[in-house]
Order: C-alpha cells, then sequence, then structure tokens
C-alpha cells in the first residue's frame, strides 16, 4: 500500500492536478482524492494546497515527497540488483542524453545493445547538459551523457573522447574568403586566433548547454564580449544559420563530422585550441546495473 500511496502522490505533484494524475494513473479521480484524504488523516496534516491554482505542496507535502522519492529509488535499484542476478536476460536501462549525442553516437550504440540483450527495455530522456545531470544526480536515469567540468562531490564519472571546438563562419565572411575555404571542409582548418571575430556577431546556445558558458570563456581570455546575434538551443540550428550567412558558432567536430545540411559554413581551428571531454556521469556512490556497465563498455568499443 505504502508504495502506491509514494507514487500516487508523487503523480499528483508532477501534473499539479488530481484529474490529470488520475488519468495518468487510470483511476477515478474520486478514489485518487479519496486515498490522497485517507493517507492525510493518517498524517495529521494536508499534502496539498487544494485553494492554489495549479494545486502545490505544502511544507509537509514536500517532506512526504522527498521521502517517496528515497524510498522508491532504493525499491528500483534492489530491482536493478535483482535483473543482475537474472543474467541480464531482463531488465531496464535508462539513458540521459542530449539530442545531438542521441543522433549521432547513440544511434551507433543502441541497435547493437538491443541486439544483444533484446531483454532489457531501454529509455531515453533527452535534455540539455546541466538538465541531464540532474536526472542523473535525481537517479532519474541511470546514467547521463555529460562533460567535464564536472562536480565530483556530487558524481563518478567515466570519460568516453576528447572532441575539439571549431569556429563555424558564414561562406561569405572576410575570413571565408581570404582563406579560400571550401564550405563544409573540416580536414585540417585553417588556425585562427578567436580575437580575429571579435566583431562577428555569434549564435550563442542557451544557458543548458555548456557551450554558452565556454563561449564567454573564451572570448574572455581574448579579451573581449562577444555580439550575441540570437540564442537556441539547437547546435544543428546554429551550424544551418552559419551557413545560410548569419554569424558565428562554436560546434563541436563531432557534430560537423556527422551532419548533413543544405547551405554549409566554413570551418576554422582555433588558437590555442579548445577541446572538451564527453563522459558519463552518474550519482556518487550508486549503484551501477551490469545493463548499465555493459552499455557504457559498449560505447567505449564501438568509439575505439
Amino acid at each position: 500500500m505504502e508504495f502506491r500511496q509514494y507514487k500516487y502522490v508523487l503523480k499528483v505533484a508532477e501534473e499539479k492536478s488530481f484529474s490529470l494524475a488520475a488519468k495518468k494513473l487510470y483511476i477515478s479521480q474520486p478514489s485518487l482524492s479519496q486515498l490522497i484524504i485517507k493517507l492525510e488523516e493518517k498524517i495529521g496534516f494536508p499534502l496539498f494546497d487544494r485553494s492554489a491554482s495549479p494545486l502545490r505542496l505544502t511544507y509537509i507535502g514536500e517532506l512526504y515527497l522527498e521521502t517517496a522519492r528515497q524510498v522508491l529509488d532504493l525499491s528500483d535499484q534492489f530491482d536493478k540488483k535483482v535483473a543482475d542476478v537474472a543474467n541480464l536476460r531482463l531488465g531496464r536501462l535508462t539513458i540521459g542524453s542530449s539530442p545531438f549525442r542521441s543522433t549521432y553516437l547513440l544511434s551507433q550504440i543502441i541497435p547493437a545493445f538491443g541486439q544483444k540483450y533484446p531483454g532489457i527495455e531501454l529509455i531515453l530522456k533527452e535534455d540539455t547538459t546541466r538538465s541531464l545531470e540532474e536526472l542523473a544526480l535525481n537517479g532519474e536515469t541511470d546514467f547521463s551523457l555529460s562533460l567535464l567540468p564536472i562536480n565530483t562531490k556530487a558524481f563518478d564519472y567515466e570519460e568516453l573522447f576528447q572532441e575539439e571546438l571549431l569556429l563555424a563562419l558564414p561562406p561569405n565572411h572576410p575570413l571565408s574568403l581570404r582563406y579560400k575555404r571550401t564550405p563544409g571542409d573540416y580536414h585540417e582548418p585553417p588556425r585562427i586566433r578567436l580575437k580575429a571575430v571579435a566583431d562577428t556577431p555569434f549564435i550563442l546556445m542557451d544557458q543548458g548547454q555548456k557551450l554558452h558558458d565556454t563561449l564567454f570563456s573564451l572570448c574572455g581570455k581574448a579579451r573581449f564580449t562577444p555580439k550575441i546575434l540570437l540564442e537556441t538551443q539547437s547546435m544543428n540550428a546554429a551550424q544551418a544559420l552559419v551557413g545560410a550567412g548569419m554569424g558565428a558558432a562554436l560546434l563541436p567536430d563531432t557534430l560537423i563530422r556527422a551532419s548533413s545540411i543544405a547551405k554549409n559554413p566554413c570551418y576554422f581551428s582555433l588558437s590555442p585550441t579548445p577541446t572538451r571531454t564527453v563522459i558519463v556521469a552518474f550519482a556518487k556512490g550508486r549503484y551501477l546495473s551490469q545493463a548499465a556497465r555493459e552499455f557504457i563498455q559498449l560505447m567505449k568499443q564501438v568509439l575505439q
């Protein structure tokens, strides 16, 4: 009964509505409301402020929800340990990834893993890098693909590979014309200093992505403040906009090598060369299932 109560309260808190939660739980709203009322009577305090719109938790409700998440997470970790005993014949693996990594990295790994372990259910949660770290920290993913640096007090991690950040410029940019660059050619790009594009407006990744802060950090070291043309959540969109003649962008070479767009930018290496390390991150001390370990090992093999 307790586990069902925990799940019901969690769903009501997520949906901020008894009616929406009841639909998601496949029970009637009166039944759900009555169960919550009985639980509140048992506790002696209301869990939800019903005068608020949308519905919100009381302070006691927040404490209850925190406990519920911890209990359900412990139960989930127990289930994963049992699945290990079953020699990976059954189980579930939840992976956090950016849409970019899903398209250009996991699309190579997931089919191979599914063929080797057909009984393992794979769930892919996609979000920005910072949100993915939160998902891993809260136990909502078994691990998330992220980047160094990371809070080593909160996370354990394994390194996967390094990628270089290249400067993308429009084909009609003065530097593209001076160096006679061919749009889309990323092989042995000429090396320039970031200061050379101080007057060029940038297409910036939004604050949920580490590339956002990286641009400002690199520009700060080059002693100029970048002019921002627009912000986007999509590196593919930034790449396409630069190719169409709008501004500059910092892009990882892994995206550049894998993507295919109608109008390509011109690419340059930067001096000094900015690189970043792609990692698998999971909450410190959290049990990492055998399925998760097998998936990470498979990623390393494919990348090598």
